[in-house]
């Protein structure tokens, strides 16, 4: 049985994704793997390998999800863990929480557990393949000069059921269902 990669997200607009592109280049640091802009998302809910026969299951689940468009806004920058980082991320204010229960409820049926650990929408920016005390001291250098970071708000109108192909170069993303809001 084979399976598809899977994930489900907002887009951020394109415009936003270029300026968290020139953000990028002030917080590199070595150690820190940049996500290349065009890839940046709000990832809504992980659902990892999705057999290829269900996807339509998924698909369909996700049809069902009814929530109001909203604004968010991209504001804060920090860290996943604080102390040895491992994940840099920019924050999100407004209110996902719609969105994201009423995806947890639809996806819940067909397997896919909801969170443990709940849901803080955030982009991540960077990832640190090994995390050490120097690059962790740097990055949170780097993130508290970025404290009143705001890069605007945005509409979310809709979400995506997202193909993730893991390759040496890096993932790449594909949209295979979007659902409108």
């Amino acid at each position: 049985m084979t399976g598809i990669r899977c994930f489900i997200a907002v887009d951020l607009p394109e415009e936003m994704r270029e300026e968290i592109g020139r953000l990028q280049s002030r917080v590199a640091t070595e150690g820190l793997r940049l996500v290349r802009p065009d890839l940046v998302h709000v990832t809504i809910k992980f659902l990892g390998d999705v057999p290829v026969e269900k996807v339509e299951r998924v698909k369909e689940a996700l049809a069902a999800v009814r929530a109001s468009p909203f604004i968010a806004r991209v504001k804060g920058m920090g860290a996943f863990p604080s102390r040895s980082v491992r994940v840099v991320w920019l924050g999100l204010e407004g209110d996902f929480s719609p969105l994201y229960y009423q995806v947890e409820a639809a996806t819940e049926p067909l397997g896919y557990p909801p969170e443990k650990r709940g849901f803080t929408p955030h982009v991540t920016i960077g990832r640190v393949g090994r995390p050490n005390a120097r690059t962790s001291r740097e990055l949170l250098a780097k993130i508290s000069s970025q404290s009143t970071l705001d890069l605007g708000s945005f509409r979310v109108e809709k979400f995506h059921l997202k193909k993730s192909t893991l390759t040496p170069g890096g993932p790449i993303y594909e949209d295979l269902a979007g659902f409108p809001l």
